[in-house]
């Protein structure tokens, strides 16, 4: 009888186990895009298409607008939610004013648990090369704080850029300057990607698709990051 009970806990664990699993394995999220005249509409979606209600669920919808000289701004809405098997959910709306060469990027993450299971991007149209100016803009001239630029050229870079971005958004810390993610090619079939502020390469990387690699070099970025930050803080208060 023992071990009939054993047998048993064991088989409820193991389903137990494998409904863990399944939980967020069915969830997955969209950017809708709806254009009138100069105005689009970002709308991010969910859809549920397992038969178990799923909860503990949260979404950050990030969209970056360039205008053609250069000047970024940026939406933000983010929240929790669940959904039921087989539901369709709006999660949240984002409403831009559009003009002719301007650029717009569009992110959606969807976590279960602190875990991503789902995101999604747009991008849109373009901008004209503009000359530099000589002129040293100030820090307090830029519109938003903490962007992010991604120049990544290939699916291991996006990937990088994503994971980076989402950990950036999640710290809360909006550092005065750019943050830059390129890529360029390396010796071999892979490539180099790095994390660059001001000209200034703070990490690189040799590129591998393993996403707890990713992960992994995404908190070495980070703890560069706050690294640069403390150093250049201190610079600029020894120049005052």
């Amino acid at each position: 009888m023992m071990f009939l009970n054993k047998r048993y806990f064991v088989l409820l664990l193991c389903i137990s186990t494998m409904v863990c699993a399944q939980e967020g394995a069915n969830i997955s999220g969209k950017i809708q895009v709806v254009k009138s005249d100069n105005f689009i509409n970002l709308k991010a979606e969910v859809v549920n298409d397992g038969v178990l209600f799923v909860d503990e669920l949260s979404y950050n919808l990030v969209a970056l607008k360039k205008d053609v000289n250069g000047n970024y701004s940026n939406n933000k809405q983010s929240g929790e939610f669940s959904v039921k098997p087989n539901e369709k959910k709006e999660l949240a709306l984002i409403r831009l004013n559009m003009n002719k060469g301007e650029e717009l990027k569009a992110y959606l993450f969807v976590k279960h648990k602190e875990k991503l299971i789902s995101r999604d991007t747009f991008s849109l149209g373009g901008v004209k090369k503009v000359k530099k100016k000589t002129t040293k803009i100030d820090e307090a001239s830029f519109i938003i704080k903490g962007l992010v630029i991604d120049e990544a050229i290939t699916k291991i870079g996006k990937d990088f850029y994503d994971f980076f971005y989402q950990s950036y958004l999640l710290s809360g810390i909006k550092y005065p300057f750019i943050i830059k993610i390129k890529e360029r090619p390396g010796l071999t079939r892979t490539t180099n990607i790095s994390v660059e502020v001001e000209d200034n390469m703070i990490f690189e990387f040799r590129s591998n698709p393993s996403e707890d690699f990713l992960r992994e070099v995404v908190n070495v970025s980070m703890n560069r990051l706050r690294i640069y930050a403390r150093q250049r803080r201190v610079l600029k208060n020894q120049k005052i």
